[in-house]
């Protein structure tokens, strides 16, 4: 089968489909488009030709328009809403005791993996934690960490202000997931020289969605260096070899809502000249 198909009936022959394939893999005739030599094998299968189209008659052997969700105009967000939306986003680091039904996150992590990836590879992959007693036992093994390199190399314990961690959660303080009911962990083949900025784009997808289900986020960055530096943590969390983690997030019901947004530094900019 060829690799698309076009719908003569529809098609007005101009050529968008063609200028806006990233991988140069159509090209125009007077009949319409075509497959460029080595199409099949070039094409990254990205959906660009078959979303670009307005008249909805490029149909890629494994998508059609009828599969694509439609752009809705009423639903775009005007710049007062996107700065809305953007600024109000906070990190939430109290939750309430309430688990995160799966169905609400999956829709959301179902979002977040539309985030763009290098070369559509789409080479993200998660791992979740949805009880909170493993969320409290990768915790533990984070502490566990800390104690080795208080012990250890104390000049970089101060750095990360490791001592009194330990001594907050030996007193019954959890700052390393403070108690969220749910983690969440993105990694990625090692093979992909793309997969740390996949997973991180992918991350910050999740926690821009899951305000959306009235859900919060924050990221668990002990948690994420642990896993790589403390091998009992490693074992914990059993990624596949040659795999990497590249990012994890707290997430779970907001325990109190933000009535405004606090200001930022301006944006340090340089125009190259």
């Amino acid at each position: 089968m060829s690799l698309f198909k076009i719908d003569t009936k529809k098609c007005d022959k101009d050529g968008i489909c063609a200028i806006e394939c990233p991988a140069h893999i159509i090209e125009m005739t007077e009949k319409g488009p075509v497959p460029a030599a080595g199409a099949e094998e070039f094409c990254i299968r990205c959906g660009h030709c078959v979303a670009i189209c307005p008249k909805g008659a490029f149909n890629l052997e494994f998508l059609t328009p009828d599969q694509c969700m439609p752009i809705k105009k009423e639903l775009m967000l005007t710049p007062d809403h996107t700065e809305h939306f953007l600024r109000s986003r906070r990190s939430i680091r109290r939750y309430k005791d309430k688990p995160v039904p799966r169905e609400i996150f999956e829709k959301a992590l179902s979002i977040s993996c539309c985030a763009p990836t290098g070369s559509n590879r789409q080479t993200v992959r998660w791992l979740v934690l949805d009880k909170q007693a493993d969320v409290q036992k990768v915790a533990a093994h984070v502490i566990d960490w800390m104690g080795y390199v208080v012990k250890n190399h104390p000049k970089i314990a101060q750095m990360m202000n490791m001592e009194t961690l330990v001594a907050q959660w030996n007193e019954g303080k959890d700052r390393i997931c403070r108690n969220a009911p749910q983690l969440v962990f993105a990694y990625a083949s090692d093979a992909y020289g793309t997969g740390a900025a996949d997973c991180h784009t992918a991350l910050a997808y999740l926690e821009l969605a899951l305000p959306g289900f009235d859900l919060g986020s924050c990221w668990a960055g002990y948690v994420n260096y642990a896993a790589g530096q403390w091998p009992p943590l490693a074992k914990e969390l059993n990624f596949p070899e040659q795999h990497t983690c590249h990012g994890a997030l707290m997430v779970g019901f907001p325990k109190f809502k933000y009535a405004r947004a606090p200001q930022r530094n301006a944006p340090d900019i340089r125009y190259h000249v």
